[in-house]
């Protein structure tokens, strides 16, 4: 009797399953995440074209055409490793504080950098592979907009009540440049000294600005 070519497609499909190419002692990861896992740890460490596609398989422990089964091409790898990059979200109501606009900013900027030292893929990988990779570039530019975001919404919960003649969208660009510049350089070992200085320069600007009558340009 034929076989139906439902069961034809499915026998086929398990015969590159998880299952069939689980490694000993596997705890239940799929193969497509131990691939994932290997090319984040290796684009990291040598870069993502230093590292031959042969060598993710040896790590993760698959066989090498099961890379391709999942990703057809290798920047296919590089996506779906952004695309599953940590958010950068962090509650503004819980580090932001009315009337301490300078603490409020250093308690979100440590939530950022911890993330950042929390995922050496992002630390290392967004940044190096920037300029050749439109995927990479892409989440950066997202990124950069939610730290924006976060500094505008935390210097907004934490100035003093009353009017802000300051430019709050201004101040949240600016830091965020700051921020984007300290986390580029982080893998060379490098420290920003200057962004407690930054920060205390912003936040006093902008307390100065509070309950002032906002100047309006002549037309």
């Amino acid at each position: 009797m034929a076989e139906a070519p439902s069961d034809r497609g499915t026998r086929k499909r398990s015969s590159t399953s998880d299952d069939a190419v689980a490694a000993p002692g596997d705890q239940g990861g799929s193969a497509r995440e131990r691939i994932l896992n290997a090319a984040g740890e290796l684009f990291a460490e040598h870069g993502f074209n230093a590292t031959p596609t042969s060598r993710i398989a040896e790590q993760a422990e698959v066989p090498k055409g099961l890379i391709h089964y999942y990703f057809r091409r290798k920047q296919d790898l590089l996506t779906a490793l952004v695309e599953r990059l940590p958010e950068d979200l962090v509650e503004s109501d819980r580090v932001a504080v009315r009337g301490d606009v300078a603490g409020s900013l250093r308690r979100l900027i440590g939530e950022l950098d911890a993330r950042l030292e929390s995922s050496p893929l992002l630390s290392h990988l967004l940044w190096r592979e920037a300029d050749t990779h439109i995927a990479v570039r892409q989440a950066l530019q997202r990124r950069f907009g939610t730290v924006v975001e976060l500094i505008r919404r935390v210097i907004e919960l934490a100035l003093p009540p009353g009017p802000v003649s300051g430019d709050i969208d201004t101040a949240a660009v600016l830091l965020a440049r700051v921020v984007n510049h300290r986390h580029s350089v982080a893998r060379h070992g490098a420290h920003d000294d200057e962004l407690d200085r930054e920060i205390s320069f912003i936040a006093k600007a902008l307390e100065l600005g509070v309950g002032k009558p906002r100047k309006v340009k002549p037309a």
